[in-house]
Order: C-alpha cells, then structure tokens, then sequence
C-alpha cells in the first residue's frame, strides 16, 4: 500500500512539549528566594501526588511533572548570595535612583524571585546591570544615554515578617 494512504497517529500532528526555559547564567538567590523556591517545589511535589492519586489525565500530569522539574532543577542550582554590606549597588540590595527626573526604590532580586510591578528586579536587567558596583551619588549609563541614572541611596534589603522587602 502506498504511504499516501495509510493513516497517520494523532500523535504524530501534536506539537512537541518543551521544557520550561530556565533562565541563563547562575542562578544567583536571596534566602527568601531560596525559601520561595523550596516552597515551589514542595507544593509541585503534593500536586503531582494528588493528580497521580486521583487518577487525573495524562496530560495534566505530564504539565505538573514539568513544572516541577523546572522548581527542583531551580533549587537543585541556587546559588544563596552573602547579604551586601551597602557600600555599593549589589546583589540583595534596595537602590534609590533617579531616571528621566523620577526617583524609585528597587531591589535587586534573583530571577524567579523579580517582581517588577512591586519593585523586585532580577540581577540579570538591564536596569540592574547598568547599576551594579555603582555607588551613592555615581551616574551611570543606560539606554544609550551617558549618564541617565543618578544612584541617590543604597540600602542592604531587609525582608520583612510578611515576606516583603523594605529598605535600610
């Protein structure tokens, strides 16, 4: 018989599972990120467990098994980072700045613990990079621009009772 008319597996049409990406470079945390991995990890651990116990689908199962690979891959390669002392920007600290005439607080955080909106960046942004190892008053370069950003203060990162961050 001819390939032409032979029927193909459903399976053969489906589009191929990845991975979930992790992020290059080390993968550089604070002790609440590290906390908030383990805490990942363990509530992917129970997820599997129930799904496989109640008997759920293939491909649920399958997506939870994924998700927890990337969390125990995560804590299997964190790297928990010694608290900064405030000297200059780094790892774990909240900076002042001032950018296009705004003034902000940020802390710069590990990759999956970023936040953006509640002002946690990862120590891989741009914004971050251009910052590192500046010190209080120092401008640096960003975006092209020399000079765009004004370092106004640097704090070690405290993490508070609620496990947010607050500076100095």
């Amino acid at each position: 018989m001819s390939v032409a008319f032979r029927r193909e597996s459903d399976d053969e049409h489906l589009e191929p599972v990845f991975e979930l990406p992790i992020p290059p470079g080390p993968n550089l945390v604070t002790e609440r990120g590290l906390a908030l991995i383990r805490t990942q990890v363990e509530a992917c651990e129970d997820k599997v467990q129930a799904l496989v116990a109640e008997g759920a689908d293939e491909a649920v199962i399958k997506k939870a098994r994924r998700e927890q690979r990337y969390w125990s891959t995560r804590a299997a390669t964190a790297e928990l980072m010694p608290a900064p002392d405030g000297d200059t920007v780094a790892f774990g600290c909240s900076v002042q700045y001032r950018l296009n005439g705004k003034a902000r607080w940020i802390t710069i955080v590990g990759d999956d613990e970023a936040d953006p909106a509640a002002g946690l960046i990862a120590w891989s942004a741009p914004l971050a990079r251009a910052m590192m190892e500046a010190e209080e008053g120092e401008l640096v370069d960003f975006g092209g621009k020399a000079e765009a950003i004004e370092v106004l203060a640097i704090r070690p990162a405290c993490l508070a009772a609620e496990g947010t961050y607050s500076v100095g």
